[in-house]
């Protein structure tokens, strides 16, 4: 989880390929018009996340047998409610970065649908995890490899 350019995608996949699990791209999931919402430059409202984050905890709800990896932003504490709603064993991983090297990683993307306008709202809705919610905050400026490591060595502590 995170805000734009915090590495979600880079560090999903490879947790998900270390685990031999199946990923999902929560970006997938967004509605067409969610899409060109955000690449107009205008910022989601709840109303535009509640039917999307229904899709992404569906998934992971298909998945609490097998496991599954998702990368999602789960900005706010309801967010994440309502994806446990769904996946009661949800366990959020936050790769936490400044403004500033938010801002370079999403101006050097090529192909991805959200502007870097978009990152200051991101990060006034970012509610960071809170001490009763299953989950870890990483630094997102870790190497992919160091990431992965922590995130399953996070996971595996809270579930002995």
């Amino acid at each position: 989880m995170g805000v734009s350019g915090c590495g979600k995608s880079t560090i999903g996949v490879l947790t998900a390929e270390r685990l031999g699990l199946p990923y999902a791209e929560g970006d997938d999931f967004h509605p067409t018009a969610n899409i060109q919402k955000m690449a107009a430059g205008i910022p989601l409202t709840d109303q535009d996340r509640a039917p999307w984050l229904d899709i992404v905890a569906a998934w992971l709800g298909d998945h609490r047998v097998s496991g599954g990896v998702v990368a999602c932003s789960a900005l706010r504490r309801a967010y994440r409610d309502r994806l446990r709603a769904g996946a009661p064993e949800a366990y959020f991983v936050h790769l936490a970065a400044g403004r500033d090297e938010l801002l370079r990683r999403m101006a050097g993307r090529h192909g991805h649908f959200m502007p870097t306008i978009l990152l200051d709202s991101q990060l006034a809705t970012l509610e960071p995890l809170e001490p009763d919610e299953p989950g870890v905050t990483l630094d997102a400026l870790a190497p992919p490899s160091v990431l992965v490591n922590e995130a399953i060595d996070a996971w595996r502590a809270d579930h002995r």
